[in-house]
C-alpha cells in the first residue's frame, strides 16, 4: 500500500493481514476520537480498547496539560501505521492519551482482546509483540532524546524526513505543539527554510 507520509520501520506484514481479516473498518471525519464500545468515545484515562491499520488519512495523539488543560501533540500515525494506545489496549489499562483523526480517515480497528488472541497463536506472533514493543520503544526514547540534543529547526527537519508530506495536511499549531514550540518558532524555521536562513 503507498503510503503518503512516512515509512515503518519494521515487518507489520502479519499484523496489517491480521486487522484487514479480523477487522472492522471504520471512518473518521476530522476531528473524531476513536471510541469505546457502544460508540462511547475513547478519551485520556479511559480504559485503552482500540488498535487500527490506518488505510486513509491520519491521527494524533493528544494528552492535555496538569495545571492548563492546554492540548499537547505526542505523535501521530499515518496511512499505512498502525494507530491505537499500545500496550494498553491489549488489557484494558488506562489510555494515556486522546487519539483524534486529523482529517477524513479510515482503520481496520481490532479490539485489544482480539489482538492479544492473535498474539498467543504461537511463538512467532508472541514475538512480533515484543518486535512492537521494542520498536515503540525506540520510537519514545528518540522523540525524547531529541527534545534534549536537537534544535528546534532540526526536530523540524527530523519530523519532514519521517514524514514528507504533513505539512500539507497539519495545522501549523499541530505541527508546533508536536515539536514542543511556540507557532511563532514553526513559522520562522520556515521562513528560514524556505529563504536560505541558518
Amino acid at each position: 500500500m503507498e503510503q503518503k507520509f512516512g515509512k515503518n520501520s519494521i515487518d507489520i506484514e502479519a499484523l496489517r493481514e491480521f486487522c484487514e481479516r479480523e477487522g472492522k473498518e471504520v471512518t473518521y471525519r476530522k476531528g473524531d476520537q476513536l471510541e469505546r464500545e457502544g460508540d462511547q468515545l475513547e478519551r485520556e484515562g479511559d480504559p485503552a480498547r482500540w488498535f487500527g491499520f490506518v488505510t486513509e488519512g491520519c491521527f494524533k495523539y493528544v494528552t492535555y496539560g496538569i495545571s492548563d488543560d492546554r492540548e499537547h501533540i505526542t505523535w501521530f500515525s499515518f496511512e499505512g501505521e498502525f494507530a491505537g494506545d499500545y500496550p494498553n489496549c491489549l488489557d484494558g489499562r488506562p489510555s494515556q492519551t486522546t487519539i483524534k483523526a486529523m482529517m477524513p480517515s479510515r482503520m481496520l480497528r481490532v479490539s485489544g482482546e482480539q489482538l492479544m488472541d492473535f498474539f498467543r497463536q504461537d511463538a512467532e506472533k508472541m514475538e512480533l509483540r515484543s518486535v512492537i514493543a521494542e520498536h515503540l520503544l525506540c520510537q519514545a526514547r528518540a522523540c525524547y532524546l531529541d527534545l534534549h540534543r536537537a534544535t528546534a529547526r532540526e526536530r523540524y527537519e527530523l519530523l519532514l524526513q519521517r514524514c514528507p508530506g504533513i505539512v500539507e495536511f497539519l495545522d501549523l499549531q499541530d505541527i508546533a505543539s508536536f515539536l514542543n514550540v511556540h507557532p511563532n518558532t514553526v513559522s520562522k524555521i520556515r521562513r528560514d527554510i524556505t529563504f536560505g536562513g541558518k
